[in-house]
């Protein structure tokens, strides 16, 4: 059927499948992040503070508010945002760099243009 077509030209796009990579790669990413603010960060953090975060906790009305696991999401974030700031901030400036490239090369049509210039300065005047 034409929408099944219209479907899969669609999910086979360059873009779809460049979009489920970085999906894919951005979610490990995320886990690695989680795991190195959990398992190395914070807990150095908790030897100077003498505690746990994950123990940080402050009980209002029998109900746990467990802010620690909040402080360390936090830092999780904070870590993430920056990194994808410095691939942002790299990406940006290969793109400037491509801009200059192009445009300092002449295309065809200014190329040629330039030839026949060059060729009626040539030619001697009747």
């Amino acid at each position: 059927m034409k929408i099944f077509r219209e479907f899969r030209e669609f999910a086979i796009k360059g873009n779809i499948v460049d979009l489920a990579v970085a999906v894919m790669i951005g979610a490990a990413f995320g886990k690695i992040i989680s795991s190195l603010v959990g398992n190395i960060l914070m807990p150095i953090v908790g030897i100077f503070i003498k505690k746990k975060f994950e123990s940080l906790t402050k009980t209002i009305d029998g109900v746990p508010i467990q802010y620690g696991l909040f402080i360390q999401a936090l830092v999780d974030f904070i870590i993430v945002a920056f990194i994808l700031f410095l691939v942002v901030k790299g990406v940006n400036k290969i793109k400037r760099k491509r801009e200059v490239i192009v445009e300092a090369k002449p295309t065809l049509t200014e190329t040629l243009l330039m030839e026949i210039r060059d060729e009626l300065k040539e030619k001697p005047k009747e």
